[in-house]
Protein backbone atom coordinates (compact mmCIF):
# COMPACT_ATOMS: atom_id res chain seq x y z
CA UNK A 1 0.00 0.00 0.00
CA UNK A 2 1.02 3.72 -0.29
CA UNK A 3 2.37 5.68 1.93
CA UNK A 4 2.28 9.10 0.33
CA UNK A 5 2.03 12.31 2.05
CA UNK A 6 1.99 15.71 0.57
CA UNK A 7 1.36 19.12 1.56
CA UNK A 8 -1.76 21.31 0.86
CA UNK A 9 -1.05 22.35 -2.81
CA UNK A 10 -0.88 26.12 -3.50
CA UNK A 11 -3.83 26.01 -5.81
CA UNK A 12 -5.81 24.19 -2.75
CA UNK A 13 -4.54 26.49 -0.38
CA UNK A 14 -6.25 29.64 -3.33
CA UNK A 15 -9.25 28.17 -3.65
CA UNK A 16 -9.88 27.36 0.15
CA UNK A 17 -9.05 31.05 0.49
CA UNK A 18 -11.64 32.27 -1.81
CA UNK A 19 -14.10 29.28 -0.34
CA UNK A 20 -13.44 30.81 3.15
CA UNK A 21 -12.53 35.11 2.84
CA UNK A 22 -10.17 34.29 6.24
CA UNK A 23 -9.80 37.57 8.08
CA UNK A 24 -6.83 38.79 9.34
CA UNK A 25 -7.06 38.53 12.96
CA UNK A 26 -5.50 35.39 14.53
CA UNK A 27 -8.01 35.18 17.28
CA UNK A 28 -10.81 34.89 15.10
CA UNK A 29 -9.34 31.78 12.94
CA UNK A 30 -8.78 28.18 13.53
CA UNK A 31 -5.81 26.18 11.83
CA UNK A 32 -6.94 23.25 10.43
CA UNK A 33 -5.64 20.34 9.15
CA UNK A 34 -6.34 17.31 7.15
CA UNK A 35 -5.49 13.67 7.54
CA UNK A 36 -6.55 11.11 4.91
CA UNK A 37 -6.49 7.67 6.39
CA UNK A 38 -8.92 5.24 4.30
CA UNK A 39 -7.03 2.90 2.29
CA UNK A 40 -6.97 2.74 -1.46
CA UNK A 41 -9.61 5.29 -2.05
CA UNK A 42 -8.58 8.98 -3.79
CA UNK A 43 -11.55 11.08 -2.53
CA UNK A 44 -12.30 14.88 -2.69
CA UNK A 45 -13.13 16.85 0.33
CA UNK A 46 -16.06 19.41 -0.15
CA UNK A 47 -16.52 22.32 2.54
CA UNK A 48 -19.67 24.26 2.45
CA UNK A 49 -20.56 22.59 -0.58
CA UNK A 50 -17.81 23.79 -2.33
CA UNK A 51 -14.12 21.86 -3.22
CA UNK A 52 -11.48 22.17 -0.96
CA UNK A 53 -9.00 19.02 -1.51
CA UNK A 54 -9.00 17.37 -4.60
CA UNK A 55 -7.88 14.04 -5.82
CA UNK A 56 -6.84 13.44 -1.95
CA UNK A 57 -4.80 10.62 -1.51
CA UNK A 58 -4.45 8.28 1.48
CA UNK A 59 -1.50 8.68 3.46
CA UNK A 60 -1.83 12.36 2.58
CA UNK A 61 -1.35 15.54 5.60
CA UNK A 62 -2.88 18.59 4.23
CA UNK A 63 -2.41 21.99 5.77
CA UNK A 64 -2.35 23.92 7.89
CA UNK A 65 -6.05 26.32 6.67
CA UNK A 66 -6.65 29.08 8.33
CA UNK A 67 -10.21 29.39 8.68
CA UNK A 68 -12.79 31.76 10.58
CA UNK A 69 -14.29 30.34 13.64
CA UNK A 70 -17.76 29.02 12.70
CA UNK A 71 -19.00 25.93 11.79
CA UNK A 72 -18.19 23.92 8.51
CA UNK A 73 -20.12 20.89 6.41
CA UNK A 74 -17.80 18.52 5.39
CA UNK A 75 -18.72 16.10 2.68
CA UNK A 76 -15.76 13.35 1.01
CA UNK A 77 -16.98 12.29 -2.02
CA UNK A 78 -15.13 10.09 -4.17
CA UNK A 79 -12.28 11.75 -6.34
CA UNK A 80 -9.98 10.84 -9.51
CA UNK A 81 -12.36 12.94 -11.76
CA UNK A 82 -13.93 16.28 -11.98
CA UNK A 83 -15.16 16.84 -8.24
CA UNK A 84 -19.18 16.80 -8.15
CA UNK A 85 -19.70 18.06 -4.87
CA UNK A 86 -23.14 17.15 -4.80
CA UNK A 87 -22.20 13.53 -5.31
CA UNK A 88 -22.90 10.71 -3.03
CA UNK A 89 -21.14 11.06 -0.09
CA UNK A 90 -18.48 8.48 0.94
CA UNK A 91 -17.94 10.02 4.52
CA UNK A 92 -20.69 13.07 5.65
CA UNK A 93 -21.99 15.48 5.32
CA UNK A 94 -20.82 16.30 8.91
CA UNK A 95 -21.42 19.67 10.38
CA UNK A 96 -17.54 20.91 12.03
CA UNK A 97 -17.46 23.43 14.70
CA UNK A 98 -13.89 25.59 15.38
CA UNK A 99 -13.25 28.16 17.42
CA UNK A 100 -10.68 30.97 17.14
CA UNK A 101 -7.01 30.31 18.16
CA UNK A 102 -7.28 26.76 18.35
CA UNK A 103 -5.83 24.08 16.10
CA UNK A 104 -7.17 21.05 14.66
CA UNK A 105 -6.53 18.28 12.54
CA UNK A 106 -9.68 16.21 10.69
CA UNK A 107 -8.95 12.72 9.66
CA UNK A 108 -11.04 10.90 7.27
CA UNK A 109 -10.45 7.06 8.08
CA UNK A 110 -11.68 3.59 8.78
CA UNK A 111 -13.44 2.83 12.11
CA UNK A 112 -13.23 -0.66 14.37
CA UNK A 113 -15.56 -2.36 11.83
CA UNK A 114 -14.40 -0.71 8.56
CA UNK A 115 -16.75 1.50 8.20
CA UNK A 116 -15.42 5.10 6.60
CA UNK A 117 -15.80 7.71 8.89
CA UNK A 118 -14.38 11.31 10.03
CA UNK A 119 -12.75 11.91 13.53
CA UNK A 120 -11.59 15.36 14.37
CA UNK A 121 -8.79 16.18 17.32
CA UNK A 122 -7.52 19.75 19.26
CA UNK A 123 -3.69 19.87 18.90
CA UNK A 124 -2.27 21.01 22.02
CA UNK A 125 -0.35 23.76 21.24
CA UNK A 126 0.64 24.98 24.80
CA UNK A 127 4.34 25.79 25.75
CA UNK A 128 6.71 22.97 26.92
CA UNK A 129 9.32 23.27 29.44
CA UNK A 130 12.79 24.32 28.24
CA UNK A 131 14.82 21.38 26.40
CA UNK A 132 11.32 19.52 25.86
CA UNK A 133 8.84 18.23 23.18
CA UNK A 134 5.41 16.56 23.72
CA UNK A 135 4.04 13.28 22.54
CA UNK A 136 0.63 12.10 21.08
CA UNK A 137 -0.95 9.65 19.72
CA UNK A 138 -3.96 8.45 18.02
CA UNK A 139 -5.67 5.67 17.13
CA UNK A 140 -7.50 5.62 13.88
CA UNK A 141 -7.07 2.32 11.95
CA UNK A 142 -9.06 -0.83 11.71
CA UNK A 143 -7.46 -2.55 14.21
CA UNK A 144 -7.84 -4.23 17.74
CA UNK A 145 -6.90 -2.34 20.49
CA UNK A 146 -3.53 -1.77 21.10
CA UNK A 147 -1.21 -1.79 24.02
CA UNK A 148 2.06 0.14 23.98
CA UNK A 149 5.43 -0.36 25.54
CA UNK A 150 8.10 1.82 26.35
CA UNK A 151 12.02 0.00 27.29
CA UNK A 152 9.90 -3.40 27.77
CA UNK A 153 7.30 -1.76 29.88
CA UNK A 154 3.56 -1.28 29.31
CA UNK A 155 2.15 1.95 29.82
CA UNK A 156 -1.81 1.24 28.48
CA UNK A 157 -4.04 0.56 25.85
CA UNK A 158 -6.22 2.33 23.65
CA UNK A 159 -8.71 1.67 20.61
CA UNK A 160 -10.07 3.00 17.51
CA UNK A 161 -10.97 6.61 17.40
CA UNK A 162 -8.71 7.56 20.76
CA UNK A 163 -5.99 9.65 21.74
CA UNK A 164 -2.86 9.18 24.26
CA UNK A 165 -1.43 12.09 25.10
CA UNK A 166 0.19 14.85 24.64
CA UNK A 167 2.83 13.89 26.89
CA UNK A 168 5.85 16.46 28.03
CA UNK A 169 8.99 14.75 27.55
CA UNK A 170 13.02 15.60 27.59
CA UNK A 171 13.85 16.14 24.14
CA UNK A 172 15.71 12.89 22.72
CA UNK A 173 14.96 9.64 21.54
CA UNK A 174 12.82 6.68 23.26
CA UNK A 175 12.31 3.16 22.69
CA UNK A 176 8.53 1.84 22.05
CA UNK A 177 6.62 -1.57 21.01
CA UNK A 178 3.78 -1.95 20.06
CA UNK A 179 1.35 -4.72 21.32
CA UNK A 180 -1.99 -6.62 19.87
CA UNK A 181 -3.12 -9.71 22.06
CA UNK A 182 0.60 -9.82 23.46
CA UNK A 183 2.27 -10.34 20.11
CA UNK A 184 4.31 -7.14 18.62
CA UNK A 185 2.66 -5.74 15.47
CA UNK A 186 4.26 -4.40 12.01
CA UNK A 187 3.93 -1.37 11.00
CA UNK A 188 5.42 0.66 7.99
CA UNK A 189 7.39 2.30 8.48
CA UNK A 190 8.88 -0.02 11.23
CA UNK A 191 8.74 1.26 14.77
CA UNK A 192 12.10 2.01 16.26
CA UNK A 193 13.62 4.39 18.58
CA UNK A 194 11.06 7.52 18.14
CA UNK A 195 12.94 11.75 18.27
CA UNK A 196 10.92 14.42 20.67
CA UNK A 197 12.14 17.46 19.37
CA UNK A 198 12.08 20.59 21.65
CA UNK A 199 9.39 22.87 21.50
CA UNK A 200 7.13 20.27 19.04
CA UNK A 201 4.26 18.73 19.97
CA UNK A 202 4.84 15.14 17.67
CA UNK A 203 1.69 13.57 16.63
CA UNK A 204 1.59 9.97 14.95
CA UNK A 205 -1.16 8.23 13.62
CA UNK A 206 -1.78 4.68 13.27
CA UNK A 207 -4.59 4.35 9.57
CA UNK A 208 -5.25 1.42 7.52
CA UNK A 209 -5.70 -2.07 8.85
CA UNK A 210 -4.79 -4.55 11.15
CA UNK A 211 -3.18 -6.43 8.62
CA UNK A 212 -1.28 -3.07 6.69
CA UNK A 213 -0.94 -0.94 9.57
CA UNK A 214 0.48 2.55 8.25
CA UNK A 215 1.83 5.21 10.02
CA UNK A 216 1.50 9.26 9.59
CA UNK A 217 2.88 11.70 11.43
CA UNK A 218 2.25 15.18 11.99
CA UNK A 219 4.58 18.46 14.36
CA UNK A 220 2.69 20.92 15.76
CA UNK A 221 4.61 24.10 17.32
CA UNK A 222 4.16 24.87 20.79
CA UNK A 223 3.81 27.99 22.27
CA UNK A 224 0.91 29.59 19.35
CA UNK A 225 -1.87 27.67 17.86
CA UNK A 226 -0.29 27.39 14.39
CA UNK A 227 0.41 24.06 13.29
CA UNK A 228 3.32 22.51 10.64
CA UNK A 229 2.20 19.17 8.92
CA UNK A 230 4.95 16.86 8.63
CA UNK A 231 4.46 14.26 5.74
CA UNK A 232 3.73 10.26 6.96
CA UNK A 233 5.04 7.59 5.61
CA UNK A 234 7.87 7.13 3.71
CA UNK A 235 8.87 10.07 2.03
CA UNK A 236 9.72 13.13 3.62
CA UNK A 237 10.70 13.74 7.65
CA UNK A 238 7.86 11.06 8.65
CA UNK A 239 9.77 8.47 7.06
CA UNK A 240 11.93 5.89 9.67
CA UNK A 241 12.24 6.87 13.02
CA UNK A 242 10.45 9.99 13.05
CA UNK A 243 7.14 8.30 11.97
CA UNK A 244 7.27 4.97 14.48
CA UNK A 245 6.05 7.60 17.09
CA UNK A 246 2.86 6.87 17.02
CA UNK A 247 2.55 4.46 19.82
CA UNK A 248 5.35 6.47 21.62
CA UNK A 249 3.52 9.28 21.97
CA UNK A 250 0.95 7.02 24.19
CA UNK A 251 4.33 5.55 25.99
CA UNK A 252 4.81 9.42 26.72
CA UNK A 253 1.60 9.81 27.90
CA UNK A 254 2.46 6.54 30.59
CA UNK A 255 5.91 8.14 31.52
CA UNK A 256 4.96 11.59 32.08
CA UNK A 257 1.61 10.90 33.75
CA UNK A 258 -0.38 12.98 31.74
CA UNK A 259 -4.08 12.49 31.26
CA UNK A 260 -5.57 12.10 28.38
CA UNK A 261 -6.63 15.17 26.33
CA UNK A 262 -10.38 16.12 25.96
CA UNK A 263 -11.63 17.21 22.13
CA UNK A 264 -13.49 20.50 21.99
CA UNK A 265 -14.26 20.42 18.02
CA UNK A 266 -17.48 19.43 17.79
CA UNK A 267 -18.41 17.09 14.75
CA UNK A 268 -22.26 16.18 14.05
CA UNK A 269 -23.18 13.56 11.67
CA UNK A 270 -26.26 14.40 9.43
Amino acid sequence: MRTTATMLGAGALVAASAIFAVPAAADETASVSVLHGVPDAVVDVCANGEELLPDFEPGTLAGPLDLPAGTYTIKVVAGEGDTDCDADAIIGPADVSVEGGMSYTVVAHLDADGNPTATPFVNDTESAAAGSGKLTARHVAQAPEVEVLVDGDSVGSFANPDEIGPAELPAGEYDVEIQAGGEAVSTTPATDAVPVAEGENTIAYAWGTAEDLQIAVQTVELGHSAPGGVPGGESGAAGGAAASGWLLLAAGLGIAGVAASGRRLVAERR
